[in-house]
Formats: structure tokens, sequence, C-alpha cells
């Protein structure tokens, strides 16, 4: 397998050449997750993947929480479907909270202040029910606990990794926090091994063509218990090798190889990138530094029959969405009208008339 093919296949198997799902839920579920610190990329992640989505379909499932916002897995905010957050976080937090340790002496915080900090946020929640980070800040100064330093940011992170609390719906555009069993409630318990599969088999058919290790980074999981993941699911997979490198996935495409000049405009963040360990199938080394940043942001990208050939921002006025994209190498013309071609499925996602402007090197 090629790395050309490796791409294709992705390309396939994340849903971002063609597409099944008209249901973001079912959609999310079969991904696995979909990381989402910048969520307004995460939930244009999801609307491209889908068959029919306009600017309110991934809000508004969110909103009536089929769908939820939280920290799992590297950690870093992910959206998953709310039947799966309750087995994920139980499977992926233990080694999260084994980190933290140092960061609790960094900023002074101990057993009896996160055990108050709870209380707060309890108490608050059950009042209220849905509170921002703001409305919450201001709770914790009432009670007497500093959040200045990234505390606060750091309170509500444990809080979440104990399965108290999860992100609420959005308020006036702001993320709230919800307590997690008034969210969503619990409807699914997979035992350890079960959890395992699970996860894998989730990231195996979704993101494959896959290594091990790029399923460790991914997960955040131990190299002991990816292994022991892959082992339980194995039989159900199709491998592949590249090199001396072996690749798992789900099922090959039947036709692996996008259409002529496939081209596709994906977000920051996007799982076509940021799921993988080695990048290098989708992304040349010389580009990396341009699409990924020192301090690890992921910038929106312009894929080009599976290659990351360019970037792309938009910028908003009131009624219109500029895209504005920059390609790394000239192309031919019948490029750039396929570029012009993504336009029209953007601008139902943007909810806005959106013009393009392109320029290359």
């Amino acid at each position: 397998m090629t790395p050309q093919d490796i791409a294709a296949a992705r390309l396939y198997n994340q849903h971002i050449e063609t597409s099944e799902h008209s249901s973001v839920k079912e959609l999310v579920a079969r991904m696995g997750a979909i990381q989402a610190q910048d969520f307004a990329m995460a939930t244009l992640a999801i609307g491209l993947r889908l068959t029919d989505a306009n600017h309110t379909t991934v809000e508004t499932a969110f909103n009536a929480g089929e769908i939820v916002r939280a920290h799992l897995m590297r950690p870093t905010w992910h959206i998953v479907a709310a039947d799966d957050l309750h087995w994920m976080l139980k499977l992926t937090a233990p080694r999260i909270k084994s980190s933290l340790t140092s960061r609790h002496k960094q900023l002074e915080i101990d057993t009896d202040i996160l055990r108050k900090a709870n209380t707060i946020i309890e108490q608050a929640l059950l009042k209220e029910r849905y509170l921002t980070r703001e409305e919450l800040d201001k709770r914790f100064t009432k009670g007497g606990i500093k959040t200045t330093d990234n505390r606060l940011y750091h309170l509500l992170f444990c809080a979440e990794m104990e399965g108290l609390v999860c992100n609420g719906p959005l308020a006036n555009g702001k993320q709230t926090y919800a307590l997690l069993h008034e969210r969503v409630p619990l409807v699914r318990e997979l035992s350890y091994e079960e959890s395992l599969a699970e996860l894998a088999g989730r990231y195996f058919t979704s993101h494959g063509p896959a290594t091990l290790q790029d399923f460790v980074w991914w997960s955040g999981l131990s190299l002991t218990q990816t292994r022991h993941a892959l082992e339980l699911i194995k039989s159900d997979l199709v491998s592949v090798t590249a090199g001396a490198e072996t690749y798992w996935m789900g099922n090959a495409p039947t036709n692996p190889k996008p259409g002529e000049n496939s081209i596709h405009l994906l977000p920051a963040y996007d799982e076509y990138l940021i799921s993988y360990k080695d990048r290098s199938a989708s992304l040349m080394q010389v580009d990396n530094p341009k699409v990924v940043s020192s301090n690890g942001i992921f910038r929106p990208v312009v894929v080009i029959n599976g290659q990351v050939s360019g970037l792309w921002k938009r910028s908003h006025t009131k009624n219109q969405t500029t895209v504005d994209v920059t390609l790394f190498r000239s192309h031919d013309e019948v490029v750039q009208e396929k570029i012009q071609a993504t336009i029209p499925k953007l601008e139902t996602l943007f909810g806005k008339n959106t013009r393009l402007l392109l320029s290359g090197q």
C-alpha cells in the first residue's frame, strides 16, 4: 500500500470523500470522537461529513444533547455521541488523572480544594442547571476559591475527570456546563475489555488505515492497553503493509482512489490530520510548519487528491463570509474551478453568502 493509497482510503473511511450519514449522532458515534477545542471548527468537521446539513444542523443536535463536548483521551476537548460519553470517560480518565500530580502542585491545588470546588459546582448546577465558565468563576470567588493563573480551567477540567460535569447547550453563543448525570443519563455500561474493544473498533474502522502507534496517539491510552485492544478486535479488521509498518482498517474501500482533482477544504484540527501520529501520507514534511504551528495549533487545510496542498481562512461580515485560500504550489485552472465548487456546501454550513479568494505560491 502506497502513501497515496493510505491517504485515499482515509478520505473514504472518514466520510470526507463520500458520506453515508444524515444523522449527526450516528456520524459522531461512527467516528468515535471529533476533536473540539475549536467548537466552530468541530461543528464544521461534522457538517462536511453529512449528506445533508445546514448551518444549524450540528448545533441543534448539540443543544438537544444528542452529542456532547467533554475532555477525553489525550486529553483535549472532544465531541462524542451522548450514549458513548460515560464508558469513554471511565476508560480514559484514570490515565489522565494519574498524570495531574505535578500540575496540582504548580497551581497549589490539593484534595480539599478539589472537593470544595466540586461541591460549589454541584450546588450551583443543581440550582441553575446550566452555567457558563464565567458564571462558575463567580461562584468559586464567592466560595473563597482562587481562580487566577489557569486554576479555573483546571478545576473545571478535574470536575470533568470525576464525571461530575460536561458541556451543556450553548447560551448566547457561549459554552455552558451541566451536571453529567442530568445532561447525559447513563444508558450503556461496558466492561473494561468491552470499552477497549469498542474504542479500537471505532477508531480503526473510521480512521483506518492506521497503525497501532496512531491509535496510541489518538486515544491517549498506554501501549499495553492499545495492544490488548487491537488483539481483541484484530479478527474483524483488515491489515495492510507499507514499508515496515502494518496498517489496520475495517474494510478496504472498493474504490480507494479519489476522483480526479478531489478537493476538500477541511477545518482546523480536523480528524483527517490530527488523529494520526504519522501524518506523512497526507502532509509533506516541508509543508508541516505551515500547517501545524510550533505550539501545536492546526490550521484549516486544502486537501487535493489526499494531499494537504494549501491553507484557508474565513472572515465574516454581517451578510457575507469570505474564504481566503492560499495554495502552497501553483495549480491549473481545473483545480481552481474545483476549489470554487466546494464553496456552495460551505455556504450552506456557514449560513451566509460566501465568496472565494484564491492565491498561490
